[in-house]
């Protein structure tokens, strides 16, 4: 097994033989959030599930994931978002969160931004491990591999929370059944903040049966634009100026081979397809496959 992973900044380029959001200067639309009272089980509204807090992990002071019991029979397809929220008040406030775990899990994990003053993060974000969290019954989302037309390289661009979608489906076997080579990149405001993005690769490679289905399929490419790293700047510039290529060993964008994927803040939304069409990739949808396609659930 070979396990070039960096946590100094290099490129984390996987070999193992034998995955909306914020914006990548760290500005937040918020994605996510619980409740928390002695007659929860009455208040629940009808037509959503209410699942218990299994763990929670604080990454920063504006960073946390956690994960929660997965109802029976609740199907989705990586990439999906739910809707999540908590009884405040006792009234059930939702907002759209990208579940993180792959299709197969049998649990349910989220990462969140905290928003002080957020509706639901300023509840969410003190939830613990018991706790109950409300989810309504239907996933949906456009970041699925059946709205992309078949190629050979994937590229996950993400911001911030934005990686969520992608921690589900580079945990996901189908992607690498479709996809020859997947690239995520992630770009924050500071180092600490890309640390869930580690932790998904780590996990990878000590997962028995995910290290056997990735193989050097997967590539890492961590960015930030407040502080010094091996990697810093905004992924669109990264782009436009071809050093994301050159960092990566790989050609520029040629609709024939790659796909592409994109979430994160408005802005970054819009140049970054910008930057796709540019390339003659075409936007897709669940209805239409095509080249690239947006998550716009966060936006706005």
């Amino acid at each position: 097994m070979e396990w070039n992973a960096f946590n100094s900044g290099r490129i984390c380029n996987i070999s193992l033989a034998s995955d909306c959001s914020s914006d990548e200067t760290g500005s937040a639309t918020e994605m996510n959030a619980p409740a928390k009272t002695e007659d929860f089980a009455l208040s629940i509204p009808a037509g959503v599930y209410a699942e218990t807090v299994l763990d929670v992990t604080h990454y920063t002071d504006r960073l946390f994931r956690f994960t929660m019991t997965r109802p029976q029979g609740f199907r989705f397809r990586s990439g999906e978002f739910a809707m999540i929220g908590l009884m405040v008040e006792g009234k059930p406030v939702f907002r759209a969160y990208s579940i993180a775990s792959p299709a197969w899990a049998e649990e349910l994990e989220f990462f969140s931004i905290k928003v002080p003053d957020g509706p639901l993060t300023s509840h969410l974000q003190a939830i613990k491990p018991g706790d109950q969290v409300l989810m309504r019954k239907k996933p949906t989302g456009t970041l699925v591999l059946d709205a992309l037309t078949p190629g050979r390289r994937l590229y996950m661009f993400s911001t911030g929370t934005g990686i969520a979608p992608f921690a589900s489906l580079i945990r996901d076997p189908e992607t690498y059944e479709k996809f020859e080579e997947v690239i995520l990149t992630h770009t924050t405001r500071d180092v600490a903040e890309l640390k869930y993005g580690f932790d998904l690769v780590h996990e990878i490679q000590n997962d028995e049966l995910l290290k056997e289905v990735v193989g050097d399929k997967l590539r890492h490419y961590p960015t930030v634009t407040r502080e010094d790293f091996e990697y810093r700047g905004r992924i669109t510039d990264l782009i436009s100026s071809g050093k994301l290529f050159t960092d990566l060993g790989v050609p520029p964008l040629d609709p024939v081979i790659d796909r592409g994927m994109i979430c994160g803040s408005s802005a970054m939304l819009k140049d970054t397809k910008e930057l796709l069409e540019k390339a003659g990739l075409d936007e897709g949808a669940n209805s239409k496959p095509a080249e690239f396609v947006i998550e716009r659930a966060f936006v706005g």
